[in-house]
């Protein structure tokens, strides 16, 4: 049990999203790093989708008010454990009255604290997520606010080191490049761009601008021009989707993006890079790499492959940390 202190805005409880709601007009919504929040979960051997703590920016405090299990993953923030300095990915124990601290981000846009068994609250419509725009979902389909109190849906003790785990996952950006790269897939709309315009958006660096949101992010870089006129009826839009309006800046639709629009699609984010989106901060470069349905279905089996590795090498390290305290318990005796 967790109790806010302090947090900057729009921190939300969010799960993996909610499904199935489209064409009612229903956005996903759920986590903007989908992949930070599984790994959080499966700290703590929750299921995948349960619903984390989402704090897109710091500093934050926050007071266990009881001793409980938890796992911090995302955002390098230089955090704090009653004064003890934690890991960007961790997992353990808070003692009662313990005081967690986030500092500021070093790298990285967005952290998720979890609880065992996940955050409890309802579920709605299928999911935990907060739905802000609809004012439902989460807790009480609002951003958190000091003073909340957020709880474990389990309350079975873990098998965990005294001292916490810590893992180390790939990093936002490959080793050696300043820009954070993003798969992308042509929109059937690409064609309708001039063919200068389709050149820059995939050759050139793009800045992120300070035009960013849970809905979407607008980019800064050179102005992409359209090779028609006219305007575009609505259609369906969804996370990763890259649209251009009018001005030419494109913007990347993210977790709580409307479900239609009117304004050109030059590309689409594949599902397995949309949380490097997520953790990129105003002022941070991005680069769109063309590939192919072949190469974003494999990018998605490989992302699914991480989660499986990491599973199994969690597993053995239980184990062996279970067969050590059992060795240590009959050497003492």
């Amino acid at each position: 049990m967790i109790e806010i202190l302090a947090i900057p805005p729009l921190a939300t409880v969010q799960d993996l999203g909610r499904e199935g709601y489209w064409s009612q007009g229903l956005g996903r919504a759920g986590a903007m790093d989908r992949r930070a929040l599984a790994i959080s979960n499966l700290l703590l051997g929750n299921a995948p989708n349960a619903p984390a703590l989402e704090i897109p920016l710091t500093p934050a405090r926050l007071r266990f008010t009881k001793r409980t299990a938890f796992a911090l993953v995302g955002a390098a923030c230089c955090a704090r454990l009653s004064g003890r300095p934690l890991p960007a990915v961790w997992v353990g124990f808070a003692e009662e009255d313990a005081l967690l601290e986030l500092g500021s981000m070093t790298t990285g846009a967005l952290v998720y604290l979890a609880l065992p068994g996940g955050m409890d609250v309802p579920k709605v419509l299928g999911s935990h997520s907060t739905q802000l725009r609809e004012a439902f979902g989460g807790y009480d389909g609002r951003v958190l606010a000091p003073g909340d109190i957020l709880c474990g849906a389990r309350r079975d003790a873990l098998a965990l080191p005294a001292a916490g785990l810590s893992i180390v996952i790939p990093p936002l950006r490959e080793i050696g490049e300043t820009a954070i790269q993003l798969r992308a897939l042509p929109s059937a709309e690409e064609p309708g761009f001039t063919e200068a315009s389709r050149t820059e958006f995939w050759s050139s660096e793009w800045e992120v601008s300070r035009e960013v949101n849970r809905m979407g992010y607008r980019l800064s870089g050179p102005t992409l021009e359209r090779a028609t006129t006219g305007e575009l009826r609505s259609h369906g839009i969804v996370p990763g989707i890259v649209q251009v309006p009018g001005g030419g800046q494109p913007i990347i639709q993210l977790a709580d993006s409307a479900t239609m629009g009117g304004y050109p699609k030059i590309a689409a984010v594949i599902e397995a890079d949309l949380w490097r989106v997520a953790q990129a901060r105003p002022g941070d470069r991005l680069r769109f790499v063309r590939v192919d349905l072949a190469q974003a279905a494999e990018a998605e089996r490989k992302a699914d492959n991480e989660i499986d590795n990491l599973r199994t090498a969690l597993r053995h390290a239980s184990e062996l940390h279970e067969k050590w305290g059992d060795h240590a318990v009959a050497h003492r005796s």
